[in-house]
């Protein structure tokens, strides 16, 4: 018990000091600068070339999904989830070691050229958001967190970022273990993530570029609309996939029926979600 402790009080001051040095010093590196600079140049974009152009470039809850984005990628792992995450690894490690399992790994990725651990890190990782998407919206205790995320009523970058922290939770759980039988840590290489990050800010940005037979391969802002659409045709949803769109091509839950640029957002009754930060992060803890 003592060791949970120490890691608990470990991961709290080890995550402050972290935050300090990524906010004091910055490098090439550094996660909240790299944040900020992918924010303002799809901002940027947004104001120069706006697919709605009658959208306000402040638009309907700009701030609050602005809050969000440094919540959910810095603030929530200060408050809580570093400490929780480091003792929940400690603690599945114990438990394979008392059963005689040292390692999950198949094989060691780190002999792979480089290049080529980026790719199977990258594509392994959103093929596994992809059915973790899926079910968000599929098993009603998780959709009532994942309404968070749907409760936008205008498209913007920032709105990638606006989601409560218990998907945070639920896809790293579900995640760890198929990439540590690969050999990946949960926290490897910041290109993947930096990657991942500059795309779903493209997906939920106000603009739009033609991709060609790109579509088939990257989400984009005019297939990504069609998910956040109020009117669907199945109560579960389409277009799953967060950076590559090709899952849903080949799972089937591809639809673009048209320019979806001025269709309705949100869900059932929306009209009666919370609208506050506090409210919607106590919703979903009410409801059975």
């Amino acid at each position: 018990m003592d060791t949970y402790l120490n890691i608990i009080k470990d991961s709290f001051s080890g995550y402050s000091n972290y935050l300090a040095r990524e906010i004091l010093n910055p490098h090439w590196g550094n996660y909240f600068y790299w944040l900020i600079g992918i924010s303002l140049v799809f901002w940027i974009l947004e104001v120069v070339m706006p697919w709605r152009k009658n959208q306000n470039k402040i638009r309907k809850d700009f701030w609050l999904d602005s809050f969000y984005m440094f919540f959910n990628f810095f603030l929530f792992s200060l408050i809580v989830y570093n400490a929780l995450s480091n003792v929940a690894v400690l603690f599945f490690n114990n438990v394979l070691k008392s059963i005689g399992v040292d390692n999950l790994a198949f094989f060691n990725v780190e002999t792979f050229p480089y290049w080529s651990q980026l790719f199977i890190l990258f594509l392994t990782r959103d093929f596994i958001q992809y059915f973790i998407h899926r079910l968000l919206h599929r098993i009603p205790f998780l959709w009532n967190f994942h309404k968070v995320h749907h409760s936008v009523k205008e498209m913007g970058f920032a709105a990638h970022l606006r989601y409560h922290w218990m998907e945070t939770i639920v896809y790293r759980t579900l995640e760890y273990i198929p990439l540590a039988l690969i050999g990946f840590g949960i926290d490897d290489f910041i290109l993947v993530y930096l990657f991942t990050l500059a795309m779903g800010h493209f997906n939920h940005s106000n603009i739009t570029i033609p991709l060609g037979l790109l579509k088939y391969i990257f989400n984009n802002p005019q297939m990504h609309i069609w998910h956040h659409g109020k009117k669907v045709p199945n109560k579960f949803g389409v277009n799953f996939g967060l950076t590559l769109s090709v899952w849903d091509y080949l799972f089937k839950t591809s639809y673009i029926p048209s320019d979806g640029r001025d269709i309705e957002l949100g869900f059932e009754n929306d009209e009666k979600f919370p609208t506050s930060f506090v409210g919607q992060e106590i919703y979903p803890l009410g409801k059975k």
